[in-house]
């Protein structure tokens, strides 16, 4: 099966699923605010889905996320 998230968006997500904020994760990252919400923006469409929390149901259902 291949990977669905690269190395950065896989990043993005593992924080997000942490609670980490927008604005933190690009400190944390070392990125804008607005590349976090371009990677978290181009996973959604990936999926199809229209929310974070779908993209990390989904996620974790295909097993591109572990909690």
């Amino acid at each position: 099966m291949h990977k669905i998230l690269t190395p950065r968006e896989k990043e993005v997500f593992g924080l997000l699923i942490e609670n980490y904020s927008t604005k933190e994760m690009a400190e944390q990252m070392g990125i804008s605010d607005k590349t976090v919400r371009n990677h978290i923006s181009n996973v959604m469409l990936k999926l199809g889905v229209k929310g974070r929390a779908q993209a990390v149901v989904e996620l974790l259902r295909l097993g591109e996320l572990k909690l």
